[in-house]
């Protein structure tokens, strides 16, 4: 629609908004906490708003957990994303929730909808995590309790394409090369690092992907609670081109905004010719199936 722009600052600038909620056991209310939190955003200027994953219940921590927080899409938590993107007229990436299709299969995924509150992406996390440390880490698997989603996460706005990973996604540099090559300048991660692996290696992947890139990256985290067994590192964080940390939350309930400037993107771009230097007749990245709409 014509005045899909109006929503946007100024030209190639506008603000997004980093959610990091503090969840609790009752998933209504997350999300009465979500809608306060959506419109403290939006009153600051928050044009795309980005929640966590599992952004409605508590991490899940069990092979119990993941049936008992799942829903059907729609339902409860898809239904408040897509009324308040339409009531805010803002894009709101919906970080994840356990989805449960009509088979009964369960995904971990993020739904995106746009300022009229229609549902524009529905990305299943493609990468399950996995970790095996005995002893030193939860016993906390993704992997043999969800199935892995098999396409590309990438939607359109007027200004940009936007690319979307989930938590263990962003461990795969692979993924946002891709999203890259298909042009791309903001790569957006929802996710829920534990108190290990957080400060150990998120911090690193962010600036990472946003230097390899030469794109802004953001992440969404739920704030940190002791009390549940799987305990979220939080520290949500927007980089921006250069690398550099431009906004940056600790562990407790909090908003983190920052301006994105498309121009700058390219003005990285231009001083350190990386994209246009890339040996693809040395090597590239080949990937076999995208059901998803090419945009």
């Amino acid at each position: 629609m014509a005045d899909e722009l109006d929503i946007f600052s100024v030209g190639k600038k506008f603000r997004v908004a980093s959610i990091q909620p503090l969840p609790t056991e009752r998933k209504d209310q997350n999300l009465q906490r979500l809608q306060q939190l959506i419109f403290e955003a939006v009153k600051k200027g928050a044009k795309l708003i980005v929640l966590p994953e599992f952004a409605t219940t508590l991490a899940p921590n069990s092979e119990d957990d993941f049936r008992s927080f799942a829903e059907e899409i729609p339902g409860p938590s898809t239904d408040l994303m897509s009324k308040s993107a339409k009531d805010h007229r803002a894009y709101i990436v919906g970080g994840s929730i356990i989805e449960k299709d009509q088979s009964g299969k369960l995904y971990n995924t993020c739904p995106v909808f746009d300022p009229y509150g229609r549902m524009i992406l529905k990305y299943r996390k493609i990468h399950l995590f996995k970790i095996d440390r005995p002893g030193r880490l939860y016993d906390y698997q993704e992997y043999g309790n969800l199935e892995p989603g098999v396409d590309l996460g990438i939607f359109d706005t007027p200004v940009c394409k936007i690319g979307v990973g989930l938590c263990y996604d962003i461990r795969f540099q692979e993924l946002a090369q891709i999203y890259c090559q298909k042009r791309c300048k903001l790569l957006l991660y929802p996710g829920a690092f534990n108190t290990v692996t957080g400060p150990a290696h998120l911090a690193v992947m962010q600036r990472a992907r946003a230097i390899d890139h030469q794109v802004y990256v953001v992440t969404a985290s739920p704030a940190r609670d002791s009390n549940n067994p799987y305990t979220c590192w939080g520290y949500s964080s927007i980089i921006d081109p250069w690398g550099k940390i431009i906004a940056q939350a600790g562990e407790h309930e909090e908003i983190i905004f920052a301006d994105i400037d498309l121009d700058y993107v390219e003005e990285v771009r231009q001083q350190i010719p990386v994209q246009r230097q890339k040996r693809n007749d040395l090597y590239s990245v080949y990937y076999a199936r995208n059901k998803a709409k090419e945009i």
